[in-house]
């Protein structure tokens, strides 16, 4: 299907509590020529990036677990989530921001990442685009205990698994965050614990 044509878009604004959500009403010319009308709605939460920390040396990563509503109302039972460290880009530059929110999160000082891709994170409803990283971390780069920004009540818990065990979780289903899959899988296709 080619890609449409879009004339008389509306935007109003439904919630602009944490992040915005916005609800669009447009005309779209389908692939016979004909307009319909449609409506959307679209919740606007700023870009992102996510980082997967890894020691090739000791065969680890290093994730975070947090609490999730979003997840905890749609069935995880105690709303925790085991991620990649990740954060709204607030206006950095990609690169810049997955250092700080490394440092933030996990209390590593990483210096070289190294981008991956980057990609819509749920196209149909929500706006974000997330920037992957991947960055190498040893014991000489941790200079605090991580645990997330006091002002943003993260209360995130800092955590390393071996890289097999960390592949295990996604098949247990005791990961189940997509970006931080994502990562994972990009380290076992790329090879980077051979």
């Amino acid at each position: 299907m080619k890609n449409g044509n879009i004339k008389n878009t509306k935007k109003e604004i439904l919630s602009d509590n944490w992040y915005t959500l916005n609800k669009y009403t447009f005309d779209y010319q389908k692939e016979d020529g004909s307009w319909e009308t449609q409506e959307r709605e679209s919740y606007d939460r700023g870009n992102g990036a996510c980082i997967l920390l890894y020691n090739t040396q000791k065969g680890t990563v290093i994730l975070t677990r947090q609490f999730r509503m979003p997840t905890y109302v749609n069935g995880n039972e105690n709303g925790m989530m085991i991620e990649v460290c990740a954060g709204v880009l607030d206006g950095d530059e990609p690169e810049v921001r997955i250092k700080k929110e490394a440092e933030e999160e996990t209390g590593f000082r990483i210096e070289k990442v190294e981008k991956i891709l980057t990609g819509y994170t749920s196209p149909g409803a929500v706006t974000e685009i997330m920037h992957f990283f991947i960055g190498e971390y040893d014991a000489n780069l941790k200079i605090g205990e991580g645990g997330g920004a006091e002002d943003e009540t993260e209360n995130i818990e800092v955590l390393e698994y071996a890289f097999d065990e960390a592949l295990r979780m996604i098949g247990t289903g005791e990961i189940m965050d997509v970006k931080t899959i994502v990562l994972l899988q990009h380290a076992q296709i790329q090879g980077i614990f051979l």
